[in-house]
C-alpha cells in the first residue's frame, strides 16, 4: 500500500486512531498533551497516525484528518481482511519522522526500517522513537495501565486471590483516587478519562492524571499504577470484596464524563 505525496511513495504498515476517546499511551495522559507530542492542534474529530517506510526505507509517521478512513482499515485489518489504506494527499496534516510505536514488521523490498535524518520533516525535531523499556516513567506507567486492560481477566483473578489488601494505605493510591474523583466535579482534558465498551452493561474505564493512572470495569475491582511505584500495580476491590465503598460510585462519575468511541 502506498501514500503519494512529494512524488515520493510512503509504503503502509499499520495506523493508529488518534482521538479523544483513542490514542496511543506513549503520546501522554489525555488528548491534548498527545496532539501536542506531534505537533498538531486538537481537532474535535482527532486524526489518523499512518506509520510506513518510504523508498528508501526510512520512518515516517503520516498525520492525516479522516479519521473514518483509517479506522475503516484498522477495523477491516483487525478481521483479517485486506484493505489498501491510501489516504488523498489533501487529508495529510502532517509528516513526521521515525514511529511513536514500536514495530516488528517492515516492507518487502526496500532496505531495513531506520530513520531518516534529523530535520528531513522539516520540523527540527528528532525523529519519533519508541520509549525505552529500562526505564519507568509516565509512558511506562500508562503502557502497564493498558496492559491489565488488555489482560482483564488474570488481573481480576489476581484481586480475587489477594483482596488488594497491600493497597489499602498507600498514601499514593489515595492521592490519585482523590484526584479522579475531582473529574468528576469538574471535567478534564479530553481524553483524560476514556470509556470503551467491554460486555453487556459493562464499560472499561481508563483515567491518568500527574504520575498515576488508573484502569478498572464498572461494578469491579480498579488498578492504579504509580510513578513512584516502578512497576508496582495497586488493586482496589470491588463492590462485595470488601473494597472501597465509594469506588463504585467514583466509577460511575468517571464513565459520566469519559470520551468514548464513536
Amino acid at each position: 500500500m502506498s501514500d503519494e505525496e512529494d512524488g515520493g511513495s510512503l509504503y503502509v504498515l499499520t495506523a493508529v486512531l488518534l482521538t479523544p476517546a483513542q490514542f496511543p499511551a506513549v503520546l501522554g495522559d489525555d488528548f491534548p498533551e498527545a496532539c501536542a507530542h506531534l505537533g498538531v492542534e486538537p481537532a474535535a474529530d482527532g486524526y489518523g497516525l499512518v506509520l510506513g517506510q518510504d523508498e528508501e526505507g526510512a520512518r515516517w509517521t503520516v498525520v492525516v484528518d479522516d479519521v473514518s478512513l483509517v479506522a475503516a482499515a484498522i477495523a477491516s485489518w483487525d478481521c483479517g481482511m485486506d484493505y489498501d489504506l491510501s489516504p488523498d494527499e489533501r487529508t495529510i496534516v502532517a509528516s513526521l519522522a521515525g514511529w511513536p510505536l514500536e514495530l516488528t514488521v517492515s516492507t518487502a523490498g526496500v532496505p531495513e526500517p531506520h530513520d531518516p535524518p534529523q530535520g528531513a520533516d522539516g520540523t527540527g525535531r528528532v525523529p519519533l522513537a519508541p520509549p525505552s523499556a529500562e526505564v519507568w516513567g509516565p509512558v511506562q506507567r500508562r503502557l502497564g495501565a493498558d496492559q491489565i486492560a488488555r489482560e482483564w481477566a488474570d488481573w481480576r483473578e489476581r484481586v480475587a486471590e489477594d483482596g488488594g489488601a497491600a493497597a489499602a494505605a498507600h498514601p499514593g493510591l489515595a492521592r490519585a483516587l482523590e484526584e479522579a474523583a475531582g473529574y468528576g466535579r469538574q471535567a478534564p482534558p479530553p481524553g483524560r478519562v476514556r470509556s470503551a465498551f467491554a460486555g453487556e452493561g459493562v464499560r472499561t474505564l481508563r483515567a491518568d492524571g500527574p504520575g498515576w493512572s488508573l484502569v478498572a470495569r464498572t461494578g469491579g475491582p480498579a488498578f492504579v499504577l504509580l510513578d513512584e511505584e516502578p512497576g508496582g500495580v495497586l488493586s482496589v476491590p470491588g463492590a462485595g470484596e470488601a473494597g472501597l465503598p465509594e469506588l463504585s460510585g467514583l466509577l460511575a462519575a468517571l464513565d459520566g464524563v469519559a470520551a468514548r468511541p464513536a
